[in-house]
Formats: C-alpha cells, sequence, structure tokens
C-alpha cells in the first residue's frame, strides 16, 4: 500500500477474527520495521512485550475491563519502555559510530538523562508513541488493522508480565483480520485549528 494511503486508511479497529493467525514471517517483519523507529540518542529504549500465551492474554483481558480485542487480535503487543536503557551500556548503541562520534555522544547521553527522572519517562513515553504508529502504518501496510490502548489496569498488567522495576508500560497494541469496520470518521479539526505559525 502507498505510503500516504495507509496513513489516511489506518483506522482503530475493535473487532478482529480470533481465528486468523499471522505468520512468524510477518510477526517478525513488523517487529523489525518497529525498530527503525526513532529514539533519542538511539537509545532504543522500547520493549515490546508480545503476548502469545493464551491464559496470559486471558488475564491481561480481564485487566482491560473484558475488552474483546485484547484475545481475539492475531496479536497483542504490550509497548514497554526501559526508563534506564540510558545507562545500561550506552556505547552499544553507537557502536558502528567513528570514535569521534562515540567519544561525543556517549557522555552526552549521561549528561541529558542523569538524575532527570521526568526526562527519562518523558523519552521513553515519546519512544513508544512514535512506534507504535510505525507498528501500526505496517501493519495497515501489510493488509492489518490496528488498535492502540491505554483502556486497561497498568498495575495489574505490569504485575501479570513481570514488568521490570525499571521498565513503564506505555500502551497495548492489537493487531491482526479486522471483522468490522471502524466507526464513521467522526470528523478531524481543519488545520487552521491546529497548524500554529511561528507563535500562538
Amino acid at each position: 500500500m502507498e505510503t500516504f494511503e495507509t496513513i489516511e486508511t489506518r483506522r482503530s479497529v475493535k473487532h478482529f477474527d480470533s481465528e486468523h493467525e499471522m505468520t512468524k514471517k510477518e510477526v517478525d517483519r513488523l517487529f523489525e520495521l518497529a525498530t527503525h523507529s526513532p529514539t533519542a540518542f538511539n537509545i532504543q529504549n522500547w520493549r515490546f512485550v508480545h503476548v502469545t500465551d493464551k491464559n496470559l492474554r486471558n488475564e491481561i483481558k480481564q485487566a482491560a475491563w473484558g475488552q474483546a480485542q485484547v484475545t481475539d487480535a492475531s496479536m497483542l503487543v504490550v509497548l514497554c519502555a526501559d526508563l534506564k536503557a540510558w545507562e545500561k551500556e550506552p556505547v552499544r548503541y553507537w557502536k558502528n559510530a567513528d570514535k569521534p562520534v562515540q567519544d561525543f555522544m556517549v557522555p552526552a547521553i549521561d549528561s541529558y538523562y542523569r538524575d532527570k527522572d521526568q526526562t527519562q519517562r518523558d523519552e521513553a513515553l515519546r519512544s513508544c508513541g512514535i512506534a507504535a504508529q510505525t507498528l501500526m502504518l505496517a501493519a495497515k501496510a501489510m493488509g492489518y488493522d490496528s488498535c492502540p490502548m491505554d483502556g486497561f489496569d497498568f498495575d495489574a498488567v505490569g504485575k501479570l508480565i513481570n514488568l521490570p522495576e525499571d521498565h513503564i508500560i506505555a500502551m497495548f497494541v492489537v493487531i491482526g483480520k479486522g471483522t468490522k469496520e471502524a466507526w464513521p470518521n467522526p470528523g478531524k479539526l481543519s488545520l487552521s485549528d491546529v497548524v500554529v505559525e511561528n507563535k500562538f
């Protein structure tokens, strides 16, 4: 599917064919594409928890107030972020760069994040948001539907997936074969409402 068409036709679908299974090749390709999403300082702080265990998905469904797409979609991805990715062997994020670039970027990562909890969290959520959109657009281009979700008990899901203490959950993304059209587009604000030139 052509890029502009993919962007314009992606919708949040909530009804999926529970019998449809995606191939490993399709799943791997989606995750490969998601890892092309940009992150500040290239720290790649997203973590994609691909929930395939049916019992676990049922438990997560209960923590998501019974929303059927959690179990009916072919894929359930709990999009998480490692808040401390910046300090875990940061040289690995620039391993293919020239030495002068490494010598500049690796200390810059430390000075940007150290002792700045809010910055760590903000960047984590930004990174996950970008990755989620990449996943959804890639899925659409492959002929699949998707839905981003934040309607769930974050703490309960964290316990169910054994979320490490230095990680946070940003959202779910479910992907699969839609069985029902999304609601009619409720309308977009005009560009004059959302585009500000230079200053408010």
